[in-house]
């Protein structure tokens, strides 16, 4: 959970160009990122690959009024409500953006093209059909963050009583450091979503970040066979939780929508 997903940035870039909030130059601008280019490929009425502008324009005219995110994981659908084909690409991919208002869905193909030194990124968005139903095991924002403060004082106990690295100052630092150098002149979300989202998904960052550094870490004190199984026990059901949070913060702005909230 170093980056955030193109899925994340998909959604939430296109949720608030169809809700006028953006223009499209300045949504694929956001949505591309640092990668070289994005194209969607198998949208209904074309018979190639096309820009994101032309997709999103597309997708609007097919009836889309909003755009969720799905982070499966092995034996967590996290967003997703198949068919199985569908699943099957999204879990591949470990991330999905699923249509509101069209039974479609896109999932991500990453490639690396050029020579050494000069690699850039393109990025294939598949359009596939979906079934149109509830996603997932998604929670509401209020419970993603009370499961998020709670996930994180029981991780962080049990690490600490491991001295696994990852709980103390030293990895607040490391994280703090990511974060100044990540966030420089981002947006946590796009225009539109409400406050409580932003946080939401700040915190889900965050939480994701300590989980990556006590991985990356090594096992600090954990030297036992128990004790690293003990600390890979503790981490599993927290970062589980902190992609429960970030999906529910991306797929507020439509669940706000479907609620009659904007």
């Amino acid at each position: 959970m170093l980056s955030e997903p193109r899925s994340g940035r998909l959604a939430a870039w296109g949720n608030a160009l169809l809700a006028g909030f953006v223009s499209p130059d300045d949504a694929v601008l956001a949505i591309v990122g640092e990668d070289a280019v994005h194209r969607v490929e198998g949208l209904p009425g074309e018979a190639g690959p096309v820009g994101l502008t032309l997709a999103l324009g597309r997708l609007r005219a097919l009836g889309v009024a909003g755009l969720r995110v799905a982070l499966p994981a092995p034996g967590h659908p996290l967003g997703l409500s198949g068919p199985p084909v569908f699943n099957a690409r999204a879990l591949d991919a470990e991330e999905a953006v699923v249509c509101h208002g069209a039974a479609l869905g896109l999932v991500p193909e990453v490639h690396e093209a050029g020579p050494a030194g000069d690699v850039h990124v393109e990025v294939v968005w598949h359009c596939l059909p979906v079934r149109e139903a509830p996603p997932a095991d998604v929670p509401s924002l209020g419970e993603a963050e009370r499961e998020l403060a709670e996930a994180l004082r029981e991780a962080t106990d049990v690490l600490s009583r491991l001295d696994v690295a990852g709980s103390g100052p030293v990895a607040e630092a490391a994280v703090d450091a990511y974060r100044a150098r990540a966030e420089r002149g981002r947006e946590v979300l796009a225009p539109g979503y409400p406050p409580r989202a932003v946080r939401v998904l700040e915190l889900a960052q965050r939480v994701g970040l300590l989980i990556s550094v006590a991985y990356e870490n090594g096992h600090g004190g954990a030297v036992s066979a128990s004790e690293m199984a003990a600390r890979t026990e503790a981490l599993r059901p927290v970062e589980r939780t902190a992609r429960r949070a970030q999906v529910a913060a991306y797929n507020a702005f439509v669940e706000e929508r479907e609620r009659g909230v904007r």
